[in-house]
């Protein structure tokens, strides 16, 4: 079993990549295709504008499908077309205020959507892995400051991380009824709070701080002495990756991971608004904003052990450097830059770190 991500492994793969109109699926797409994987993608159009699936030319890289997972036809004809030997499943409704407000779409999206994918794939030749990637808000979060670990119990406080809990249900359900005996490999990855250029959504704190700094206002953050684990979009994806390779592997496995930075990586929201602001030249103020939206988790930290022993997978990129990269990016996109050429140019500099093989 590979511990790093592997060029090589990925080559000529035929890869299912839900999402890949979003920020984690475009980062996704672009480093699959530089592996040489045949990347087709399903999902809704880009929600933002502007969107980094339009700035970085993803439409390029992929066979791209765009359709909604809530409906069934659509979900069949792109399994049929894509005849996927591996899936990533990265398509969500992911924003927890957003859930508040809509959560039909969301639970149609989130939970509709996985059983329709999961459904279409189980009588699909050739499959061999399916990883669904959840989050770190699937656990019980009583706000002990304890780091999750894989084996605490899961809770959906709201409708977003309740969500998330269904398809880790569903997902477990799937597998020990129809996958298994198919000698198919289904897991899910439960990600952490990742930041990277890129990122446009509504109330996530990265893209609030961009907005303000060209709006020249004071970046406004709702709980900021809040802590999360906080993670490069690409150490993420690298241990998506990597997981996908070990059920491909088929060796011994758990049926989920967490995929986070160390405990160095868990940092107060105030204190990444500071380094960020300062990476981009902005040092201004930040306010704290009363929040009239539903409550959120004052603290938040997984442990990633497992994934480390099992995998060998670490991230390359601490918190430190996670946040100077994403300043980067973002500084080269107010700046008018080629943001195609800045993502690949982000990806090859990841890839000399030693994470991967070469293509």
């Amino acid at each position: 079993m590979s511990t790093v991500v592997d060029a090589g492994f990925w080559k000529g793969r035929r890869v299912l990549l839900t999402g890949h109109t979003g920020f984690k699926g475009s980062w996704a797409a672009l480093w699959l295709s530089a592996m040489g994987a045949h990347v087709f993608g399903f999902a809704r159009a880009p929600d933002t504008a502007p969107s980094l699936y339009e700035l970085a030319g993803v439409d390029a890289d992929v066979t791209s499908m765009i359709g909604d997972l809530a409906d069934v036809a659509a979900v069949r004809a792109c399994v049929e077309r894509a005849r996927p030997e591996i899936v990533l499943h990265f398509a969500s409704q992911a924003l927890v205020r957003r859930a508040y407000r809509d959560p039909v779409d969301t639970f149609a999206s989130n939970v509709g959507g996985a059983v329709n994918l999961l459904e279409a794939l189980r009588h699909r030749d050739g499959l061999r892995a399916v990883l669904i990637v959840t989050t770190d808000k699937v656990y019980r979060n009583r706000n002990e400051g304890a780091a999750f670990r894989e084996t605490d119990p899961l809770w959906g406080e709201e409708p977003y991380s309740a969500s998330k809990v269904a398809q880790e249900l569903i997902a477990g359900a799937y597998a020990r009824s129809y996958f298994t005996a198919s000698n198919i490999r289904l897991a899910t990855a439960r990600g952490g709070n990742v930041i990277g250029g890129g990122d446009f959504a509504e109330d996530r704190l990265v893209p609030d701080i961009v907005r303000a700094i060209q709006n020249h206002t004071h970046v406004s953050i709702r709980h900021p002495q809040s802590t999360r684990p906080w993670q490069h979009v690409l150490d993420c994806l690298a241990g998506y990756f990597v997981y996908a390779q070990a059920l491909v592997a088929d060796g011994p496995l758990p049926p989920a991971l967490n995929i986070g930075p160390g405990p160095e990586g868990s940092l107060a929201v105030a204190d990444v608004v500071e380094q960020l602001c300062r990476a981009l030249g902005h040092p201004g103020a930040w306010l704290a904003q009363e929040s009239a939206g539903p409550t959120e988790a004052k603290t938040l930290a997984l442990d990633v052990t497992l994934a480390h022993e099992t995998l060998g997978w670490r991230d390359r990129l601490k918190a430190s450097a996670a946040i100077e990269a994403t300043a980067a990016w973002y500084g080269a996109y107010l700046g008018g830059g080629d943001m195609r050429l800045a993502c690949r140019g982000e990806i090859e500099a990841f890839m000399q770190l030693g994470v991967t093989g070469r293509p």
